[in-house]
């Protein structure tokens, strides 16, 4: 079995700058795939394994919003085949878990990875972000990992279902369950609260309010379906929404920046047994406190959405479909385009709030 070497971005220590270094990637294993990678979104994510708040397991193989093409694969897989074109998801459900067995294959609990590791040259064992590690020019994960989709999307946009807009387009679609004529509430609006706009827009949403603190944000929330924008610097956002809303609050109020200050604002905005959906990826050492009693006398649902509760296999093909359509449109999502070597720039732009996504082209 043959050893790769190729150039990935890697974060060595908590909060250290990442760098670009060169990856030893093996050659695919029983029900393994590797995968060339075309292109791979700048999340968030990766910015919390870079600062520590996801595990200290380092050194991390970051990247995992990515589109490529699968290269080889390994004995017994019959999902994909060298030259498919793939959207690499970090939820592959083992089908055997006691919710896979249940018929919840989006809550399964023994998600699968590839079993050999990628490592350094000297033989360190890298972590894969979300079991993935796509910035760099190969990866290997489990062929569960890798859907097929239609060739013909482009990879930057393609990529993005990966991750950030499958999770907030399955925020209002899947675990909100918008359906026509119900009235949205999304607090935050980069990356993931966009998409649950655009999610909120294709379930057939009336009202669909949009919060941020930037402008700027707030206009892209607009070209992605928003009906109102609320800047909350200068607005009490639960008072709009609810001005917006005959006085009643939303159907649905989904909170995608993972604060306990806007989970409050999300709590309080919906309509009496309305749902609240957390799709936003809060600190470990925040906590919430709310009166019990409204908690109670409010009825309703709270949620938490972990990856939009989305069926990769189901999930992926039909979003590149609607996207193919002109009716979900994936390229806005896309602000820039950058090299392997831009990564660290990147993480900085995001943190200004200055692009939706910055997608790293092999």
């Amino acid at each position: 079995m043959g050893v790769n070497e190729v150039q990935g971005v890697i974060s060595r220590a908590k909060g250290a700058p990442v760098e670009l270094t060169s990856i030893l990637v093996p050659d695919p294993g029983e029900g393994e795939a590797l995968v060339r990678v075309q292109a791979c979104g700048v999340c968030h994510t990766d910015l919390h394994y870079r600062e520590g708040a996801i595990n200290d397991e380092f050194p991390f193989l970051l990247g995992h919003e990515a589109a490529g093409v699968v290269e080889k694969v390994g004995d017994g897989v019959t999902n994909v085949q060298p030259g498919d074109f793939v959207i690499l998801a970090w939820r592959a459900p083992c089908g055997n878990c006691r919710s896979c067995r249940r018929g919840r294959p989006w809550y399964c609990f023994a998600s699968r990875n590839a079993a050999q590791p990628m490592t350094l040259p000297d033989g360190t064992a890298l972590s894969p972000a979300l079991g993935i590690g796509a910035f760099c020019e190969l990866t290997l994960v489990d062929a569960l990992q890798a859907v097929k989709v239609d060739q013909e999307a482009s990879a930057a946009a393609a990529g993005l279902i990966g991750c950030g807009v499958m999770a907030g387009l399955g925020a209002a679609m899947n675990t909100g369950g918008v359906s026509r004529g119900d009235s949205v509430a999304v607090i935050g609006c980069g990356g993931v609260g966009n998409a649950a706009v655009a999610g909120a827009r294709l379930a057939g949403a009336h009202t669909i309010i949009a919060v941020d603190i930037d402008e700027r944000k707030l206009e892209w929330a607009k070209e992605f379906g928003a009906t109102h924008t609320v800047n909350s610097t200068d607005t009490d956002p639960v008072e709009a929404i609810r001005a917006l809303t005959d006085g009643n609050g939303v159907n649905v109020a989904i909170e995608a920046v993972g604060n306990p200050v806007t989970y409050e604002q999300a709590f309080y905005a919906r309509d009496h047994a309305g749902t609240v959906v957390l799709v936003g990826v809060p600190d470990p050492s925040m906590k919430i406190e709310l009166p019990l009693i409204e908690v109670f006398g409010r009825g309703g649902s709270l949620k938490s959405s972990w990856y939009g509760d989305c069926l990769p296999s189901r999930d992926f093909p039909m979003l590149i479909d609607l996207y193919q359509q002109g009716r979900l449109d994936l390229d806005a999502f896309v602000t820039e385009r950058i090299g392997i070597g831009g990564v660290e720039e990147a993480f900085e732009r995001m943190e200004r709030g200055e692009v939706l996504r910055s997608v790293v082209m092999m």
